[in-house]
């Protein structure tokens, strides 16, 4: 199994790299750092990463040729698993709204919009408890209650329920998991979430959509 880990320049390439190195050692993955399309395209897995503004990330993935084309190639037409991370995960969204409003993948359906806590800060930073709203096979041995870390000030808001597989509470709902068919996205960072994340991670590097 060839996981792809998609290097364009704004994800949290190490940690992420380390922990799906650490998970793939109990399933016999190879993970693979690129930014080459091809490869993207003929692995077995592919995660998408991303840390810091939404049209930033966009424009950078979309500044790798051939990249989104491959994306949707594999995932869309191809149906192989695909994990995005924090910005990773909020590109699947039809449009976000940090500075301006920029398009997303449009894989599932919602928007991006900021955080507005009554009375809390923002960023929401740190560890935070998980609400689970539907059975998913990447929470396989994760419950309600469990901590995840999380790092952001823009929330995913779904325009269909079914597609919020967990949320967080920080002065009102906050999407931490969102899903659809071979399609999953963490709001936190798996790959500095301990045990959990780690968890969560060697959960899709098993599933089979």
């Amino acid at each position: 199994m060839r996981v792809a880990l998609v290097d364009y320049e704004s994800g949290n390439l190490h940690s992420a790299e380390k922990a799906l190195v650490l998970a793939g050692r109990e399933v016999g993955a190879e993970v693979v750092v690129t930014s080459d399309p091809a490869v993207v395209h003929a692995a077995d897995r592919i995660v998408l990463p991303g840390d810091g503004a939404f049209p930033a990330c966009r424009a950078a993935l979309d500044a790798v040729p051939g990249m989104v084309d491959a994306l949707r190639e594999a995932v869309l037409d191809r149906g192989l698993p695909f994990l995005g991370i924090c910005v990773g995960m909020q590109m699947l969204a039809d449009s976000g709204f940090e500075y301006r409003e920029t398009p997303g993948l449009g894989w599932i359906p919602g928007q991006i919009r900021a955080i507005e806590p009554v009375g809390l800060k923002v960023p929401h930073m740190g560890w935070n408890d998980l609400t689970i709203h539907r059975p998913h096979p990447v929470l396989e041995g994760i419950r309600t209650g469990d901590h995840a870390y999380f790092v952001h000030s823009w929330r995913f808001a779904t325009a269909d329920r079914d597609d919020l597989i967990a949320s967080v509470d920080y002065g009102g709902e906050i999407t931490a998991i969102v899903g659809r068919d071979n399609i999953v996205g963490t709001q936190f960072h798996p790959e500095k979430s301990q045990d959990v994340g780690l968890r969560l991670i060697t959960n899709f590097l098993r599933w089979n959509p």
